[in-house]
């Protein structure tokens, strides 16, 4: 499941599924309006592989790495998010599940810095070219 923060704007949530993302949305689809953090965490516990988009930069933390779930932070503007999220998900190092699962992610233009379930130092993942 790919899972939207509410902090996403309502374009970019119908942008990627006029792209065929089959996304869910927090306070729409799935959760509540207006949940704190440590509530979405919990929301992410109880479903299987969920990647989850926010631009709260405060999911970037190590401590956040779960094997049922994917955290993805966008540092980029509002109305860039839509199309960080399909390059996400198109890039060769995390376009399936399987290499998305149990990592927190930042995104940014020049690629993904990235923290891994039991890994010793943050990664950096330039963007393919």
């Amino acid at each position: 499941m790919i899972a939207l923060d509410e902090n996403l704007p309502d374009n970019q949530r119908q942008l990627l599924r006029s792209w065929r993302i089959p996304v869910r949305q927090v306070g729409l689809d799935i959760g509540k309006k207006g949940m704190e953090d440590s509530a979405v965490i919990s929301l992410l516990h109880r479903h299987r592989s969920v990647t989850f988009f926010t631009r709260d930069t405060d999911y970037f933390d190590r401590r956040l790495c779960h094997w049922r779930y994917c955290l993805v932070c966008l540092g980029v503007e509002k109305h860039e998010a839509a199309s960080f999220v399909r390059r996400v998900l198109r890039h060769p190092a995390f376009n399936t599940w399987t290499r998305r699962r149990a990592k927190v992610l930042f995104v940014t233009h020049t690629g993904i810095r990235s923290w891994r379930l039991h890994a010793a130092g943050e990664e950096f993942t330039p963007w393919a070219t």
